[in-house]
């Protein structure tokens, strides 16, 4: 259920994470060719950008409650956001959750951007979250690692050698999944300069390139380069490199 989709590197328009690659997240929006839940995202899309003109630390965000080929004004906007640090995604609601904009990510607070693709029963995370902007099992999903992210992880043997954004992703996915064993958690969250990432229960992939890496649920073009991420792994990228992690 959902396919989302990050770059991190050297700025680039929106527009390579939706409409100019074959297989981007507009086309998976009606044709993903990996997704193991669900057959089309039409329940809503949403991306998060980081513009350094600005004089706080916040991303910008767009979000919309229709299918993401419904709106007209997407492929303009696409074109001229232009960022170091990108993240977009296309919903399939669970079933039972409300389809509107407070419930389709990326989810934010402060200067943290996240998505969830997958499904998790909520009384997972009644210990784990608070301050949800929606009902639905994602916006606490993203609550409980926003909650994390303020107060601080404790590494653990998984996580010691991550950082902070890593620790809370492998935190709130453990301790869900310890609660609904059939959650499927993949995660994708930044804060404009580290993307973190979680690969619990459906695909993930990323592409190195000279200037940066893209993060997707699955490869947005035939391309050579893409890598699976191993189920249950943490993967994180700076500045400095991609790791790829048990969880």
């Amino acid at each position: 259920m959902c396919r989302h989709a990050a770059w991190l590197g050297a700025p680039r328009p929106l527009a390579e994470l939706i409409h100019e690659p074959e297989h981007g997240l507009l086309r998976q929006s009606y044709a993903p060719r990996r997704q193991r839940h669900g057959t089309v995202n039409a329940d809503g899309f949403g991306m998060g950008w980081y513009d350094p003109g600005l004089a706080t630390p916040e991303p910008i965000r767009y979000r919309r409650s229709i299918p993401m080929w419904a709106d007209a004004n997407l492929p303009g906007l696409a074109r001229v956001a232009r960022s170091g640090c990108l993240l977009a995604a296309v919903r399939c609601a669970t079933v039972g959750m409300p389809v509107e904009e407070s419930a389709t990510a990326p989810f934010t607070e402060g200067r943290w951007l996240l998505s969830h693709n997958g499904r998790v029963d909520r009384d997972a995370l009644r210990d784990l979250a608070e301050g949800a902007e929606s009902a639905c099992d994602s916006a606490w999903l993203a609550a409980a690692v926003f909650h994390r992210l303020r107060a601080g992880c404790s590494p653990t043997p998984a996580t010691a050698s991550v950082n902070a954004l890593g620790e809370a992703l492998a935190e709130v996915v453990t301790g869900a999944a310890a609660k609904d064993p059939d959650a499927r958690l993949n995660l994708l969250a930044c804060d404009g300069v580290t993307l973190a990432a979680t690969a619990w229960g459906d695909t993930l992939f990323h592409r190195p390139h000279p200037d940066g890496v893209l993060v997707a649920s699955e490869p947005l073009c035939d391309g050579p380069g893409w890598q699976a991420v191993p189920d249950r792994s943490l993967l994180l990228a700076t500045a400095d490199g991609l790791r790829v992690q048990p969880l």
